[in-house]
């Protein structure tokens, strides 16, 4: 239930491409049935002959038009929009933040969206950002911390213990950052990378599995979000470098971003009716370069299969915005997830109402990716051999131990239930 004090106005600010600064692009408002509904500034519609003209946030979504924008059917606030809010783990540090120890076995939604939007980083995902003014824009950041006071934040927000003022700013910075696991954003050397951390219930190391997973997706020829690993505290922490900030001599621009629940005009209630089939159509018509997107996205469905990434939902692959045009952004959360038995399914569906994580699958799935049979197999063979070749050199370099390596070798990685039938 949304408390009485949420927020119940903010306005949107946006990078245009290629810009260092942004400018404000309009209205958010909540109504008395918790929906969320926009319009856009006069001033930003007026740009339209300007040097940076502007650009819809997302079409179909919030065309270029005058007037409170109608919502998506069956979404209370536009899909593009919640992309850019804090998931699971940036909810629980900003109720940390608000609420301290109180806020332990607080309900999420008990902040509303817009306090969510308004309270976490401005170093968010994607080109937008929330300001309570729609004239003078200030940054909500933290300084560049330490790892290991970013660690030390992580396991109190964990344990449900109130942060102390430093620590609240040092874990402030990734509040705004999706997914459930413990991370921050961090700048190290010209390079904005997002931090991710062990958590304390986990039962082996996920790190250094995704660590794996996405050198081996590399190494297979997907193209994946660069990564390391370092250690701080004794504790493994994993690098993702960013892919939607470019430095320049001017300062960073940012790259507009829609996740596939956007684009499949879906919310987090209607993930389950996700699928690659429908990714693969929207592709074909809204995408550029689409036959080898269309190849590329196959080619992710296949390795997060062999490697048991089953948590393939529809946050987790996105799409750059121009303005204009879609095209993919490279793989991320390429995490392979414990299994307790052989049969498993992926969360995305691939055919019609099948996501059994087989090789059959993405066989009868192919035509809808334009792949003919043979093309699909080769895909196949060559995921599976890059993983073969490659997995020693990369568990080395990771430094997992051999009971690590036999419980994901042939179990998350290349277990023998996806290649039957």
């Amino acid at each position: 239930m949304t408390s009485n004090h949420a927020d119940k106005e903010a306005y949107v600010w946006i990078w245009l491409p290629e810009a260092t600064e942004p400018v404000v692009a309009g209205k958010l408002e909540a109504d008395d049935q918790g929906n969320i509904h926009f319009n856009y500034g006069k001033s930003y519609l007026e740009r339209v002959k300007d040097t940076a003209p502007a650009i819809p946030i997302y079409l179909p979504e919030l065309p270029l038009k005058k007037g409170i924008l109608p919502l998506p059917d069956g979404l209370s606030m536009p899909g593009c929009i919640r992309d850019a809010a804090p998931d699971a783990w940036g909810r629980r540090v900003i109720i940390n933040i608000k609420l301290g120890r109180k806020g332990k076995d607080t309900d999420t939604d008990a902040l509303g969206e817009l306090t969510y939007l308004l309270e976490s980083g401005s170093d968010r995902i994607g080109a937008l950002d929330f300001q309570r003014s729609p004239s003078e824009y200030i940054p909500r950041s933290a300084r560049n911390v330490p790892l290991e006071e970013l660690l030390k934040s992580a396991e109190r927000v964990e344990q449900g213990i109130p942060l102390t003022p430093e620590l609240d700013q040092a874990l402030f910075h990734g509040s705004s950052i999706g997914g459930a696991r413990p991370k921050a954003l961090i700048e190290d050397q010209g390079t904005k990378y997002i931090a991710k951390f062990s958590s304390s219930s986990d039962l082996y190391s996920v790190v250094k599995a995704e660590f794996i997973a996405m050198r081996l997706a590399v190494a297979a020829g997907v193209k994946a979000a660069p990564v390391k690993l370092v250690q701080a505290a004794n504790k493994d922490i994993l690098l993702i470098e960013r892919f939607d900030r470019e430095k320049t001599d001017h300062g960073w621009t940012r790259k507009a971003m829609v996740s596939a629940l956007t684009l499949f005009g879906l919310d987090d209630m209607m993930v389950r009716y996700a699928s690659y089939e429908t990714f693969a159509e929207i592709i074909r018509h809204r995408f550029d370069n689409p036959k080898k997107t269309l190849e590329e996205l196959f080619s992710r469905l296949v390795f997060n299969i062999l490697c048991g990434n089953t948590d393939d939902h529809a946050r987790n692959h996105a799409a750059f915005w121009n303005g204009k045009t879609l095209s993919l952004t490279p793989a991320y959360d390429i995490c392979p997830q414990n299994r307790t038995g052989n049969e498993a399914s992926q969360a995305m569906l691939i055919s019609g109402n099948n996501n059994l994580s087989k090789l059959k699958s993405c066989l009868t799935a192919a035509p809808h990716f334009q792949l003919p049979q043979d093309e699909a197999k080769a895909i196949f063979d060559r995921h599976r051999e890059a993983i073969e070749a490659n997995w020693n050199n990369v568990c080395d370099e990771a430094k997992l131990s051999e009971i690590d390596r036999k419980l994901f070798w042939k179990r998350q990685f290349l277990n023998p239930s996806v290649f039957e039938e």
